[in-house]
């Protein structure tokens, strides 16, 4: 996944940072509500962790902002307030979930994946498509129930391709997807659309990638 982290206690920012990385994540931090909003709106997120506390602002209408500017990433609000009126218009502002700190770091693994699914329209933590199964939490992928060896940037590929079936998908949205704040030449784009084809055609999916020229590429199966 990659994950929006807006938090303005450096320690656990970091924290963040480094736990959902080393599950495979990707993660930008922001430590206002300023700098939150233009990562939200220039960069590709599966979800947002929003600390209602910021110094800038309020994280609560941070939140609306995000979803004044049409952005429909799904929003874990984390809190130290503990009354239900916070959560409350947390909520109303266009959150998805909360969680009080302090907070077990298995449980906010659980709400993001839960998110995540809920969002793409999967309640199970994987994706079908035909013969090819992905699983979102092993970051692992069979074909006709053999497993299919991916590198991660291949892995993250097809898992954005899979979750935006049947939508056509630039070259450069993917770019910001595997390599997010660092620049990306888009004839990798190419070398690894090319390495997936190839490892996807020995495993017996001829072609579920489609290239539309000057566009970008689209992914054709139907997913449950």
């Amino acid at each position: 996944m990659r994950i929006l982290i807006v938090e303005d206690d450096p320690l656990l920012s970091h924290h963040l940072k480094t736990e959902l990385q080393e599950l495979g994540n990707q993660a930008h931090c922001a430590s206002t509500a300023n700098e939150g909003l233009h990562i939200a709106k220039d960069y590709p997120n599966d979800i947002a962790i929003v600390d209602l506390g910021l110094p800038d602002r309020d994280g609560i209408s941070l939140i609306k902002d995000i979803r004044d500017a049409g952005i429909r990433t799904p929003i874990l609000v984390l809190t130290a307030r503990a009354n239900w009126q916070d959560k409350v218009s947390a909520l109303d502002a266009g959150g998805d979930d909360y969680l009080v700190k302090p907070f077990q770091k298995e449980e906010l693994v659980a709400r993001l994946n839960a998110l995540v699914r809920r969002s793409a329209g999967f309640v199970k933590p994987e994706i079908k498509a035909g013969d090819i199964v992905l699983d979102l939490l092993a970051k692992k992928v069979t074909v006709d129930d053999k497993s299919l060896d991916l590198t991660a940037f291949e892995y993250d590929l097809l898992e954005y391709m899979v979750r935006h079936n049947r939508q056509v998908v630039s070259k450069h949205r993917l770019l910001d997807v595997l390599y997010q704040d660092q620049e990306g030449d888009p004839n990798t784009i190419e070398v690894m659309m090319s390495r997936l084809r190839k490892k996807l055609a020995q495993a017996g999916q001829e072609n579920p990638i489609s290239t539309i020229r000057g566009q970008g590429y689209i992914f054709e199966l139907q997913v449950s």
